[in-house]
């Protein structure tokens, strides 16, 4: 009886009878958005139609007894197929859908993080452009510095006229 106890409180382990397939979702999105890439052409359409076509005729012109899917059951095995199909590409086109929708947000995440870099960038480089303008505006020229010079040597020239005139006393 204290067997039985100590087994009854012991949780369970995980039952390995049915074991699930370890599919990964990445694998499972990339054959949906394959399957719907596939389903959206026009090769496809026309294929379903020629298949569709043959199916019908087949079922409908050759003798009962090579007939697979007679046009008397209303050609039961044929709208079976279609349904089946119809059953696995709405989930599997949506399935694609929401993965295009999520690379889609994804990007435009990376854009608007892109673009605010960009202004940060852009206005960055606006301030500095200013600052070289401001630092620019107290930079002597060329032309000013020749100026300068034109006019120092003026009065040099005008003082040393002054200081040769007779009477003037030199310090």
């Amino acid at each position: 009886m204290a067997r039985n106890r100590s087994l009854l409180e012991k949780p369970m382990t995980r039952r390995t009878r049915f074991r699930m397939p370890n599919i990964s979702q990445e694998t499972v999105g990339r054959v949906s958005e394959r399957f719907a890439r596939a389903m959206g052409t026009g090769a496809f359409l026309i294929f379903m139609t020629v298949f569709v076509a043959i199916w019908l005729s087949w079922n409908t012109l050759a003798s009962q007894d090579a007939q697979f899917d007679p046009r008397a059951l209303n050609f039961t095995l044929l709208t079976l197929i279609l349904s089946l199909q119809a059953s696995y590409a709405a989930p599997l086109i949506l399935l694609a859908q929401n993965r295009q929708d999520d690379r889609d947000r994804v990007k435009f995440e990376q854009d608007r993080q892109r673009a605010e870099r960009t202004l940060a960038d852009t206005e960055y480089l606006t301030r500095e452009v200013a600052a070289l303008a401001l630092t620019l505006d107290e930079v002597a020229t060329k032309d000013f510095v020749r100026d300068e010079i034109r006019d120092a040597m003026k009065e040099l020239l005008e003082q040393l006229r002054e200081d040769k005139k007779p009477g003037k006393k030199s310090k």
